[in-house]
C-alpha cells in the first residue's frame, strides 16, 4: 500500500486551515480565471449576493442562503462558465444607526450630542468593524466571492446610481413630496414603510369616554355621546366624530357639536361611509394627524390636521397640561384625569393587534408627516406586465411565490422614502424658504446657483439604495460597456421568502423600469432555519445558534452538507446537532473511503476511465451507476433540488461505492492477479464523485483530490477542474441487472445466516435453484463474491437443486436460496416468517393487479413505465408461487 498523508479520521480543522487564504491568493474566483479551461470566451454566469447588513456577525440563515449560492457558483465555473459572484454588504440605515446610538446609550452620549458628521464617523467605525467579521465568516464558510469587485450601498459608485434614480423618478412624476400619515418610529425618530412595521398581540383597553353636547342637546336621555378609544393619548387632536349616513340612530345628530374632554373644544358630528354602522356604537372619533383612516375622512370634509405628539414620542403643546409627557405615561395621566372628571364611562381590557418597529421593537405612531414618496402604481403595473411576457419574466422556484409577488403588487400603496436618520443616501433636494409659502424644491446633486438654500437633511430607506443592487454593483450608470455588459442581467438570486416583499420586487419594478430588463432570470426562494422544535431561532428565545460554532465543531463542510440537503426549495429547515452529528459522519465515511481507495493505488494509476473490455461485473456496475448518478445530480443541481441531488450523492457514496464495490475489489486487491483495472476504476470513480460534491463540500474534497497520486506534487486547483459529464459507453443495464441479482443473492443469505444466529464463522452449505441460464452464469462467473462476502462451506447453483426440507429459505427475483440448518431451525419460526413473506408479496401482486387494471393508467402513462409495471407483476407472482410452495414442504414437515 502507498504511503499517503492522511489520517485515519477526518479532521476538518487541519483539513480547511490556510485553505481559502490560498484560493483567494491565487484569484480562483475572479472571473478571468475560468477562460484557461474554455480556451474561448465561455457563457456570463452571475449571482450578486444578498447583501447582508453591517449591523453584526452572520446568522445560519446567512449560512445556508450562501452555502446555496456558492454551490451554484461552484458548479457552473467548474462545468467551464464565465462566473461572477459578486459580494458587498447593505448600510442598513435604521437598523445599523440604532445599534450605534444604543451603544452610544451605554455611555451616556446621543447622536445628537456628537451632531451628524461625528456620529456618520462612529457608524463607518462600526461599518468597518462588522464588515471584516462578515468577511472571516464568508472565508470560513469557503464562499468563492470575488473580493476584487466587492461593493457596499453607501459607496461612491452606488450613491451615484441611487441620485440618478431619484432625480430620474422625480422628473417623470413618479417621486414627490406630500403630507400624509406614515409609520414613525419614535425611538430611532424616523419614517418606516408599511413593512417595516411588525404587528404583535399586546395587551390594551377600550377607554369608553363621554363626548358632552355643548348644547341642551340630548341622545337616549342622555347629555353626552359614547367614544370609545384605545388611545386616548390622541384624543386632543380629536376635529370630529363621525357616524354612516344612513344609521338611522344618529340622522337627528348630523351637524350637532360635541366637546373633546379636558381640553373643551367643540368639534362636530358628521356622517362619513369610513364608519362601520355595526361596529361597537357606530360612533367613531377623527383624527387625521395621528390615524391614516382618519386622514382620508379629514380630506373628504376639509378638517383641520392637529398633530399633538414630537417626534420622540412625547406630546406637545396642543394636549395642553400633558404637554411633555411621554406617550404611555400621558396615557395613564389622561385616563386618571377622565375618571376623576367623570369623563370615563368604562374600561375594558382587550388583547389587540399593534404595529412595532421592526428594527427598534418600539409601538408604531401613525403620524401626520411631510415625506418623500414613490408613486408606484405605474412602476408595479410594468413589472406585473413583465411577468406576463415568457422571454423577460423572472422565474420563481417554487413557482407558487410568484402568486406572493402578484399579490403585493396588485394591491400595493405609494412607497415613503425618506427617513430621518443621519445615516444613509442623503435625499438629493434643496430647499429654498422651507416651510413658507415662497418654498422653493430643487432635485439635484448640487447646490443650486444663489444664497439661501439648504439640503434636504434626511436620507432614503434602505430597499431604495438595496432595489438597485443587480444594476448598480455592475457599474450601472456610469460604465454600462463593462461588468454591466458581461454579467447583467443576473442569472440567479437566492433569498428567502420574508424580504420578497421587501427586496425582490423591488428589484424587479426599478430593474425594468432603469434597464428593461428583468434583474435576474431565477429567484429561488428558501425557507427559514429553525430549532428543533420548529421555532424560529431569536435572541428572547435563546434559540439561536452560530454558524462559526458549528464550524469551529463538525467543519464547513458539514454544515454546508447539512444546509445543501437539509429541505426543498420554499421550505425551513431544522436545525439540531443530531444532523451535524450525521453530516459529519458521511464526510468520515468518504474520507475513510477515499482513504482505502488512495493507498491501493500505484503512483502511476490514470484518472481516466478505463478500458472496459478489461473490467469486472462489479467494475461495469459501478461505473454505470455513477453514471446515472452523475446525470440524477446534475438534473436535480439545474432544477435547484440540492436536497434530491444530495440523497443521490448520499446512497451512491455511502451504499454503492463504499459497502459494496470497495468490499468487492478487495477480494482483487489483496490476490495476485492484474490489480490495473480495478486500480482505476476505483480513481475515476473517486475522482467523479469528488467532483460531485466540490460544489457542495470544497474544503475536503480539495484535500483528498489532491492526495491522488496523479496531483501529488502539481500545483493544481480543484475548484476550477471539470465538472463531471455523462458517458454513453458506461451505462450498462445489463450489469445493474446482474449485479442486483448477485446483491440480492449475498442480502438473502445474510439475512439467513441473522435469523438463524449462524455468523460467519458457522459453516453452512448454500443451494441456489434457478432455471435462469443466465443467473446461473452470472452466480458462477462471481462465485468467488458469493465466498468472500456469505463464507458458504459449499456451493450448489443449479436448476435441478432438490430443496431440503430442514433447510431456511428466501426467494429472489430469478432464485431460490436454500441453507440447510437442520440443527438451527426452528420449523415453527420459519412458517411463521414464510408466511410474513407471503403477505407482503400478495399485497404487491394486487397493488399491481389494479394499476394495471386502470385504464386511466395504461392508456395515459408512458409504454415503458406500463411495461416495467407488468415485469414486477411477473416478478412479484414468482416469489409468491415459489414462497407457497416452500410453506407447503414445511408444513408437511411437519
Amino acid at each position: 500500500m502507498r504511503e499517503i498523508n492522511m489520517s485515519t479520521k477526518y479532521d476538518p480543522s487541519s483539513v480547511e486551515l490556510g485553505r481559502y487564504d490560498t484560493w483567494q491568493a491565487k484569484k480562483l474566483f475572479v472571473p478571468e480565471s475560468n477562460k484557461s479551461i474554455q480556451g474561448n470566451e465561455p457563457e456570463a454566469y452571475s449571482i450578486v449576493i444578498p447583501p447582508p447588513n453591517v449591523t453584526g456577525k452572520l446568522h445560519l440563515g446567512h449560512a445556508w442562503d450562501t452555502t446555496l449560492q456558492d454551490m451554484i457558483i461552484r458548479q457552473k465555473k467548474m462545468q467551464g462558465l464565465d462566473v461572477l459572484w459578486l459580494p458587498g454588504m447593505d448600510h442598513a440605515g435604521i437598523a445599523t444607526q440604532a445599534k450605534v446610538e444604543q451603544r452610544l446609550r451605554t455611555e451616556g452620549v446621543s447622536r445628537y450630542d456628537l451632531g451628524r458628521e461625528k456620529f456618520v464617523e462612529q457608524v463607518w467605525d462600526w461599518k468597518n468593524e462588522y464588515a471584516a467579521t462578515i468577511k472571516k465568516q464568508w472565508g470560513k464558510m469557503g464562499l468563492s466571492l470575488d473580493f476584487d469587485r466587492e461593493r457596499f450601498t453607501l459607496d461612491e459608485g452606488l450613491n451615484k446610481a441611487v441620485n440618478k434614480v431619484f432625480i430620474d423618478l422625480y422628473k417623470k412624476g413618479l417621486i414627490y413630496r406630500g403630507e400624509y400619515i406614515i409609520n414613525w418610529d419614535p425611538q430611532a425618530r424616523t419614517a418606516l414603510s408599511d413593512i417595516e412595521v411588525i404587528y404583535q398581540d399586546d395587551e390594551g383597553a377600550f377607554y369608553h369616554v363621554k363626548y358632552p353636547f355643548t348644547d341642551d342637546t340630548t341622545f337616549n336621555g342622555k347629555n353626552y355621546i359614547e367614544i370609545a378609544t384605545t388611545r386616548p393619548e390622541t384624543m386632543f387632536g380629536d376635529v370630529a366624530v363621525a357616524v354612516h349616513p344612513s344609521d338611522e340612530r344618529y340622522q337627528d345628530l348630523i351637524g350637532k357639536k360635541v366637546m373633546v374632554p379636558l381640553v373643551g373644544r367643540e368639534i362636530p358630528i358628521i356622517a362619513d361611509e369610513y364608519v362601520e354602522k355595526d361596529f361597537g356604537t357606530g360612533m367613531v372619533k377623527i383624527t387625521p394627524a395621528h390615524d391614516p383612516n382618519d386622514f382620508q375622512v379629514g380630506n373628504r370634509h376639509d378638517l383641520e390636521r392637529i398633530n399633538t405628539m414630537t417626534d420622540d414620542g412625547h406630546l406637545n403643546e396642543l394636549a395642553g397640561p400633558y404637554n411633555g409627557m411621554e406617550r404611555f405615561e400621558a396615557r395613564k395621566a389622561i385616563v386618571a384625569d377622565l375618571e376623576a372628571g367623570d369623563y370615563m364611562l368604562n374600561i375594558e381590557p382587550i388583547v389587540h393587534s399593534v404595529g412595532h418597529s421592526e428594527r427598534t421593537g418600539v409601538p408604531v405612531e401613525s403620524r401626520l408627516s411631510t415625506q418623500w414618496f414613490v408613486k408606484m402604481e405605474p412602476l408595479a403595473e410594468q413589472a406585473l406586465a413583465m411577468q406576463q411576457n415568457p422571454d423577460e419574466k423572472v422565474e420563481f422556484v417554487p413557482a407558487r411565490f410568484e402568486d406572493t409577488f402578484t399579490r403585493w403588487m396588485s394591491n400595493i400603496r405609494d412607497w415613503v422614502i425618506s427617513r430621518q436618520l443621519w445615516w444613509g443616501h442623503q435625499i438629493p433636494a434643496w430647499y429654498k424658504n422651507k416651510g413658507t409659502d415662497q418654498e422653493e424644491i430643487y432635485v439635484g446633486t448640487e447646490v443650486p446657483a444663489g444664497d439661501g438654500w439648504e439640503r434636504d437633511p434626511d436620507v432614503l430607506d434602505t430597499w431604495f439604495s438595496s432595489a438597485l443592487w443587480p444594476f448598480s454593483t455592475m457599474g450601472w450608470p456610469e460604465d454600462t460597456t463593462g461588468d454591466y455588459a458581461r454579467y447583467y442581467p443576473t442569472n440567479t438570486l437566492v433569498t428567502g421568502y420574508d424580504i420578497i416583499f421587501f427586496w425582490v420586487a423591488r428589484m424587479m419594478f426599478q430593474g425594468k423600469e432603469f434597464t428593461g430588463q428583468r434583474p435576474f432570470k431565477n429567484v429561488l426562494i428558501h425557507g427559514l432555519i429553525r430549532d428543533g422544535e420548529g421555532r424560529k431561532m431569536s435572541k428572547s428565545l435563546g434559540n439561536g445558534v452560530d454558524p462559526m460554532d458549528v464550524i469551529e465543531k463538525y467543519g464547513a463542510d458539514a454544515l454546508r452538507w447539512f444546509l445543501a440537503t437539509g429541505s426543498t426549495p420554499g421550505q425551513d429547515v431544522r436545525f439540531t446537532y443530531d444532523k451535524m452529528d450525521a453530516a459529519w459522519n458521511f464526510i468520515n465515511k468518504i474520507w475513510n473511503a477515499s482513504r482505502y481507495v488512495i493507498m491501493n493505488l500505484d503512483d502511476n494509476t490514470p484518472l481516466g476511465i478505463p478500458e472496459l473490455d478489461t473490467l469486472t461485473l462489479a467494475d461495469k456496475w459501478i461505473l454505470s451507476r455513477l453514471n446515472k448518478t452523475v446525470d440524477n445530480v446534475t438534473h436535480n443541481f439545474d432544477k435547484f433540488e440540492f436536497g434530491e441531488a444530495g440523497r443521490e450523492l448520499y446512497n451512491f457514496i455511502w451504499s454503492d461505492f463504499a459497502d459494496w464495490y470497495i468490499e468487492m475489489t478487495k477480494e482483487t486487491l489483496n490476490g495476485s492477479g492484474d490489480k490495473a483495472p480495478v486500480q482505476q476504476t476505483l480513481a475515476y470513480v473517486l475522482d467523479q464523485t469528488l467532483r460531485l460534491l466540490q460544489p457542495i463540500m470544497p474544503f475536503v474534497t480539495e484535500a483528498i483530490w489532491q492526495e491522488m497520486p496523479s496531483q501529488v506534487g502539481k500545483d493544481v486547483n480543484f475548484a476550477i477542474t471539470n465538472y463531471p459529464v455523462t458517458h454513453s459507453e458506461l451505462n450498462n443495464e445489463n450489469a445493474e441487472d446482474a449485479f442486483e441479482s448477485l446483491q440480492d443473492l449475498i442480502v438473502a443469505v445474510r439475512n439467513i445466516r441473522s435469523e438463524a444466529n449462524a455468523p460467519m464463522s458457522t459453516e453452512i452449505d448454500l443451494l441456489i435453484k434457478t432455471s435462469d441460464e443466465q443467473l446461473i452464469k452470472i452466480f458462477k462467473d462471481n462465485s468467488d463474491y458469493i465466498n468472500r462476502f456469505v463464507h458458504p462451506k459449499s456451493l450448489e447453483i443449479s436448476s435441478q437443486v432438490v430443496p431440503p426440507e430442514l433447510a431456511m429459505s428466501q426467494v429472489i427475483t430469478g432464485a431460490e436460496i436454500y441453507v440447510p440448518l437442520a440443527e438451527l431451525i426452528d420449523i415453527d419460526e420459519e412458517i411463521i416468517r414464510l408466511e410474513s413473506e407471503l403477505k407482503k408479496f400478495d399485497n404487491e401482486v394486487k397493488r399491481a393487479e389494479n394499476k394495471l387494471n386502470n385504464e386511466k393508467f395504461v392508456s395515459s402513462a408512458p409504454e415503458s413505465i406500463v411495461n416495467a409495471e407488468k415485469e414486477k407483476l411477473s416478478d412479484w407472482q414468482t416469489k409468491w408461487h415459489a414462497t407457497q410452495e416452500r410453506l407447503i414442504v414445511l408444513k408437511s414437515a411437519k
